[in-house]
């Protein structure tokens, strides 16, 4: 997969405008658009793009807040570049942003008119070569994400080459941590699991969940598919039956009742609309399985 930006060309300074985020979590080599609507996050764009383009995201805990404090934000988030900015007729701006790599804030320097946030840079530890555990780990995070995208009916060969090329273990992780539809507070563990390894058993652990979860709602569609298949089946076949029956003049007893039923009906003068209830129900009756009538 081709990104605009690589990290390795980036010098992120130890200051940026904070933009606090909320029902995501954004990864490193993330992309995705946001809608920016209050005041202040705003102000925090407008900053990054008249600097150098890079923002800090954070999410925040409570997504109601409007105006959420430092201490209703997570500490660690992701330092990301600005790639695309697009002002809405309504006031609000739309970005397109790229995580670069992980941050910690050590300090608020300012509050107003945006945040801004002195960080501490977390750069991934270097794994020249991979020991035979973190491939085979690899292996099984491949595997269980080809199965669940499969069952979701997602999986195509432009995902399958993505998840093969990946060679890194914490790269991994994030891509697949961040196309899990996590709860916010899982996803938010596994940001904050520093080392590439240990984040990859985290994912490994919730994929395996995901995996046995997306298994049984498939088995559960299934099911109720062969149900209904069964039913319309088995009520075409009554209806062939009963129209083979009707040619050779052979009707059942069951057939004979409702005909002596609807002759009564006729037979019997009822008002009419208690006439059009009684055929209603003999119809019903008609359709019904014997078994069941």
């Amino acid at each position: 997969m081709d990104y605009d930006i690589k990290r390795e060309d980036v010098e992120i300074p130890n200051t940026l405008p904070l933009l606090p985020v909320r029902d995501v979590v954004i990864f490193s080599y993330m992309i995705l658009p946001l809608f920016v609507g209050r005041e202040g996050s705003i102000k925090a764009v407008d900053e990054a793009l008249s600097k150098d383009r890079l923002i800090f995201l954070a999410t925040q805990k409570d997504p109601t807040v409007e105006d959420p404090k430092p201490d209703g934000i997570y500490s660690v988030g992701t330092v990301a570049t600005v790639m695309r900015m697009l002002k809405l007729p309504d006031g609000r701006v739309k970005i397109l942003v790229q995580g670069l790599m992980r941050g910690r804030i050590i300090e608020y320097t300012q509050q107003k008119p945006c945040y801004m946030v002195n960080i501490e840079k977390i750069k991934e530890p270097i794994m020249p070569e991979l020991p035979l555990e973190a491939e085979a780990l690899m292996r099984s995070v491949k595997e269980h994400s080809e199965k669940v995208l499969s069952l979701r009916g997602l999986l195509s060969s432009d995902v399958l080459m993505v998840l093969n090329n990946i060679e890194d273990p914490g790269r991994l992780a994030d891509l697949v941590g961040s196309n899990l539809n996590l709860k916010i507070e899982e996803a938010q563990q596994v940001l904050e699991i520093f080392n590439p390894i240990d984040r990859l058993i985290k994912v490994n652990e919730l994929l395996s969940k995901e995996v046995e979860l997306s298994s049984m709602q498939a088995k559960i569609q299934s099911q109720a598919k062969e149900e209904m298949t069964k039913t319309q089946r088995d009520y075409f076949l009554r209806e062939q039956l009963r129209a083979i029956k009707n040619e050779l003049g052979d009707a059942d007893e069951r057939t004979k009742e409702i005909i002596d039923l609807k002759k009564k009906i006729k037979k019997a003068k009822m008002p009419k609309e208690v006439e059009k209830e009684a055929n209603k129900q003999l119809d019903r009756l008609e359709q019904m399985h014997p078994d069941a009538a």
